[in-house]
């Protein structure tokens, strides 16, 4: 195995460790409040670590997501649910500061249109999957159709479905249907990430006060938000429901302490990138008469240079070893401080 192999199966084993520790054993019964800790930060002691182990994930993330859309085979799905205030915008765009946006489609999920009502309730959804060498990230999906629809049955109504479609446990159908076409999606090449950004009931109030004090937050904030806290047990006995259902093996929930946004951020980064690693995208390869071709274009290049300056600059760099970008062995860049930070190297729990 050359270097950079062995660097990424070490990579991937300390990141299965550390993402493993938020995973929903499928089969599992989950009780959310019970087993899941919002403020549980993995070992990961102060803010200042975790900026460092964050930027490794989003270098990391880059380089993944750059062989994901050369190679052009496999999609990637980000389900992301969380209740208000539990930090998913930010979640996004921290994540994904560093990918391509050309390679990124984020998809947000309202109340369903008068169109969308006419047809199936994943329908629209499917309409919105990302194409093969994409990431995309559902913001909210098609869970709000066991979760909000859950908890506010009227929706169920306004969703002109025949009598015998409302008999019976229709969660439990759903349940069914929406395992049955992840795995579809799965078997089809397209890895589906489900992120649940769990957050604590007095976290979220401080985060609304904050919404209230802050006028620039002020847009944030709506009465609807303190309607739905009210049913913050309903919420929290459906999550439960939709985790322990549909956590399957080909497309597990995992609960990410949300208490924290820095640490967030860190465990949504590193079950994405511990994704993409398993996936192990490539580069397409260059066959001989293509390389020979490039040969040539390059010593015509080279010929082009002007008197006293380098044929080749970038070769020149790279060999002086002045180029800041990570070599192609696969070594960590330096971080902040000069120091080496790896995000698979984060502290798992104790």
């Amino acid at each position: 195995m050359s270097r950079e192999g062995s660097l990424d199966a070490q990579r991937r084993r300390r990141l299965e460790r550390f993402a493993a520790q938020f995973r929903v054993k499928p089969g599992s019964t989950v009780a959310l409040a019970k087993d899941f800790d919002p403020s549980f930060k993995a070992g990961v002691k102060k803010k200042k670590e975790g900026v460092a182990l964050l930027e490794e994930g989003v270098r990391l993330l880059a380089e993944y997501q750059a062989r994901l859309a050369a190679q052009d085979t496999w999609g990637v799905l980000v389900v992301l649910q969380a209740l208000d205030a539990a930090g998913k915008d930010g979640t996004i765009r921290h994540v994904m500061s560093g990918v391509n946006p050309q390679g990124v489609a984020v998809r947000s999920f309202k109340v369903p249109s008068a169109e969308e009502l006419d047809h199936d309730y994943l329908w629209r959804y499917a309409r919105r999957l990302p194409a093969r060498g994409q990431i995309g990230i559902f913001n909210r999906s098609h869970y709000e159709e066991v979760l909000v629809v859950r908890v506010h049955p009227e929706n169920l109504e306004r969703q002109k479905l025949p009598r015998a479609s409302k008999q019976g446990d229709v969660w439990k159908r759903r349940y069914r249907e929406i395992n049955d076409w992840e795995r579809y999606l799965t078997d089809n090449g397209f890895r589906i990430v489900k992120l649940f950004l769990n957050i604590s009931r007095e976290e979220q109030r401080v985060r609304f006060l904050r919404r209230i004090d802050l006028p620039d937050h002020n847009w944030k904030f709506s009465e609807a938000d303190v309607k739905e806290r009210a049913r913050w047990d309903d919420y929290q006995s459906a999550f439960s429901e939709a985790l322990s259902h549909t956590s399957t093996k080909w497309a597990p929930w995992h609960v990410i302490p949300a208490d924290r946004k820095w640490f967030a951020r860190i465990g949504a980064a590193a079950v994405l990138v511990h994704t993409l690693m398993e996936i192990d995208p490539h580069f397409p390869p260059v066959t001989k008469r293509q390389r020979q071709a490039l040969l040539e274009v390059k010593q015509s290049l080279e010929a082009q240079a002007p008197k006293g300056t380098a044929p080749d600059p970038f070769e020149q760099q790279h060999r002086d070893g002045k180029d800041g970008a990570a070599d192609r062995s696969g070594e960590p860049v330096a971080g902040a401080r000069g120091e080496e930070v790896d995000l698979s190297t984060a502290p798992s729990a104790p």
